[in-house]
Parts: C-alpha cells; sequence; structure tokens
C-alpha cells in the first residue's frame, strides 16, 4: 500500500515570511520536527542520508533527530558515502566516529538493504538532495530501498527536498524501459521536474514495489523556484557538482560522460564544460543552431586528478555554458545538438560507449539518429509528444502549485 502525506502540519503549504512576501523554504526535516514527529517518535530509525540531509540551517538530519529524541539505530548511505566525498564505485560498510552508530553503504556489494540491516529498524527515513535528472543514482537508491523494505514490513518515510533546477520544465527523451539500469529506473524524461518525494510515489506504483511510503512533503515552495531563490544552504549532492550553474547543465551534459570528451571533472566547473585535445570549440560553437537562454564561449580547462580519468593534468580546449535565461533554456536540446555538431566538424574522432551513452540517454534513438547524420531537428522528433504522455501520468504525484 502507499501513502502519500502531501500536506502535513501547519506550514507545509507554505509558512509566510516575516512581513509576508515569499514563503520561508524548508525541507522535509524540519517539517517533520515541528508538525509531524509523531511518525517517528518511540520507533527505531534507519536514517538513508548524506550530507545532503540537512535542516533550513544547515544542521545535520542525524544530529537534529537525536536532539530530539528520536531512537536513530542505523544509518545508511549512497554512492559518494555518508559525507559525500568518496568518488570510487565500491564504498564499504563503517560506522559514525560521531555516534558510534553503523554505517551502511547501498554502493558497495549490496545496493539495497538486507534484512539484516532492516531488522534493526521499525521505520527508514530517507532524505538525500536529487539533482532534478533522471540520471542520479540518489533515486535509484531511494527506490531500491523502498523495495527492500516492502518485502521486509518496513515502512518507508521520504523527507523531501526542492528540486533545484524548479519542477515546471520537462525535457529530453523518456526513457525506454529496455534501457531501465541504476542510472536511470523510471520511464521519466532526462529532465523530469519532479521532487524525490513525488519519484519515490511514482516509482512505488510504477515499479508495483509495495512500500507503505509516506512523503513529509517541502513547506513554502513552488515548482517554479529554482535553488537559489529558496534560501537553503548549498550543499554540494556529489563531489562533481560544485554549484547549481553545475545542475542546470546537468541534464544534458551528461551524456559526455559516455564519451572521450571531459565534462571538466577535476575542476571548479564541473558539468559546465565539454573538452578534448582534440576539440575545435570555435568550430564546433559555429555549426550549433539558435540555442535559447544559454551563452557558449570558447575557454580552457585543466583537469586535475579527474575521477573519470579523463586528460588528467592537460590543458583542453573547451566550451564553456552558461545559462542566461532559465525558464528558456533546454541542456537536453542543447547536448543533442552539440552531438550533431561535433559529427559534422570531428567526423570520426569522437569515442562513444554506445551501451553507456544510451543507458543515460534512456533510448539508443538519439545516438543511432546522430551517427546516422539526421539534423537536430530529426534527431529530437518524438521527444514532445512522450513528454506530454508523461507529463499526464507526472500530475497524479505532484505534490506542489
Amino acid at each position: 500500500m502507499s501513502t502519500v502525506a502531501a500536506w502535513l502540519g501547519l506550514c507545509a503549504a507554505g509558512c509566510p515570511a516575516r512581513g509576508g512576501g515569499t514563503p520561508v523554504v524548508r525541507p522535509g526535516i524540519d517539517v517533520l520536527l515541528l508538525d509531524s514527529a509523531h511518525l517517528v517518535a518511540g520507533r527505531s530509525v534507519g536514517l538513508l542520508t548524506n550530507q545532503t540531509g540537512v535542516d533550513r540551517n544547515g544542521a545535520h538530519d542525524l544530529d537534529r533527530l537525536l536532539q530530539a529524541g528520536v531512537r536513530v539505530t542505523a544509518v545508511f548511505s549512497p554512492e559518494h558515502g555518508f559525507r559525500g566525498t568518496l568518488d570510487r564505485e565500491n564504498i564499504g560498510h563503517g560506522v559514525d566516529s560521531a555516534t558510534g552508530l553503523p554505517v551502511f553503504s547501498l554502493y558497495g556489494e549490496t545496493r539495497e538493504p538486507t534484512a539484516e540491516m532492516l531488522d534493526r529498524v521499525d521505520v527508514l527515513v530517507v532524505d538525500l538532495q536529487d539533482i532534478g535528472a533522471r540520471t542520479y543514482t540518489y533515486v535509484s537508491t531511494t527506490l531500491l530501498a523502498l523495495g527492500a523494505a516492502a518485502r521486509h514490513g518496513v515502512p518507508v518515510i521520504v523527507l523531501d527536498r526542492p528540486n533545484p533546477i524548479g519542477g515546471a520544465a520537462v525535457q529530453g527523451p523518456v526513457l525506454n524501459r529496455a534501457f531501465a539500469s541504476f542510472v536511470g529506473m523510471l520511464p521519466v524524461p532526462l529532465r523530469h521536474g519532479m521532487t524525490l518525494g513525488e519519484l519515490a510515489a511514482l516509482g512505488n506504483e510504477a515499479l508495483q514495489l509495495g512500500a507503505e511510503l509516506t512523503v513529509v512533503p517541502v513547506a513554502g515552495w513552488t515548482r517554479d523556484r529554482w535553488f537559489d531563490t529558496t534560501g537553503l544552504p548549498w550543499v554540494r549532492p556529489s563531489p562533481n557538482m560544485p554549484s547549481l550553474e553545475s545542475a542546470t547543465h546537468y541534464p544534458g551534459l551528461v551524456l559526455f560522460e559516455a564519451t572521450s570528451l571531459s565534462v571538466g571533472r577535476g575542476t571548479d566547473v564541473a558539468f559546465q564544460v565539454i573538452a578534448a585535445p582534440w576539440l575545435a570549440p570555435s568550430r564546433v560553437r559555429a555549426r550549433l543552431p539558435a540555442l535559447p537562454g544559454v551563452v557558449v564561449t570558447d575557454t580552457t580547462v585543466t583537469p586535475e586528478a579527474p575521477s573519470d580519468g579523463k586528460y588528467p593534468g592537460e590543458a583542453l580546449p573547451a566550451l564553456l555554458f552558461r545559462a542566461t535565461d532559465r525558464t528558456a533554456y533546454d541542456p537536453v536540446r542543447t547536448a543533442a545538438a552539440l552531438l550533431v555538431a561535433l559529427q559534422e566538424v570531428h567526423p570520426g574522432v569522437l569515442d562513444v560507449d554506445a551501451g553507456r551513452f544510451d543507458r543515460l540517454a534512456g533510448t539508443d534513438a538519439l545516438r543511432i539518429a546522430v551517427e546516422g547524420g539526421r539534423a537536430i531537428e530529426e534527431v529530437t522528433a518524438g521527444w514532445r509528444s512522450a513528454q506530454d504522455r508523461f507529463e499526464r501520468v507526472r500530475s497524479q504525484y505532484l505534490l506542489y502549485p
């Protein structure tokens, strides 16, 4: 059975700011402890979170829960670990040095809680900052935890957070389930315009997970608000997501992770650039169509110890992207246009890991169209109709105006 608590408490629909004006935004952890602590009172709590699980003032969930007298008995961590600093494929279990609590990694030998882990808890609380793109693994970790919890009769509470790149735009191809993987499990577009809580509710039903799910909503957030309008502290969701600017381009430029182009890992502009020793930035830029809402310029970057191993210590010619009108900007169409331009300017030079690229794109149609020399209009044909179908499904799970 799936239960979504859409608006909990007096302030869940928006605590007014002092003196009126834009409502104060409070993440789910604040709403839980302010108004809905009965959900965890007297229960052994497992906490799935990382460094992004903080309240409006930046205090960590674990500290807030313990200070409130909540009995936390286990901590679970996603990719990059509990502190969010690790960038490797296999992360082991550990112990939190501050509290002595066990920290079970869900990005190592197992990617979902085991029966032994869940025996310690009466309820599993999830608080992770999603980035607004289908390819972020925190959503998959949440869904796998929902499935495991359902099988072991453990209810799940998701403490929701804003979608940092807004909850209005829906962009890019919708995932074909034949290409579902840990980097994308749900049939949603690359930019889905949903929060983690909304995605959990959608996934719980679409994947028939059967979890007893409660979503504690964000107070005061509306779909048109980007993260820099919320007043919440920006905490890097992952080591290579340094800023909201990076998150803005990520739904499109993430596709280049599966190519021989660097996306700026090991620099302070990760996911704001594409770069390679052979790239001719001005020539590629000249072949791009009009791209509303973004400025593309030539630059040079030097990756230092990049986690993807691409071109360490080399000064690379690059294209840099800066969003100028976030409402008009479509990072996924921009990425598709770049692929077309690269095919024209550097034929046969760009190496593509086809399997990985298709998993990121959620389809093989994009890669096949680009390799076939199709124009950008043909490459993106069909995206809108699939997005329209998705939006009709999405409307059933939206918690915010």
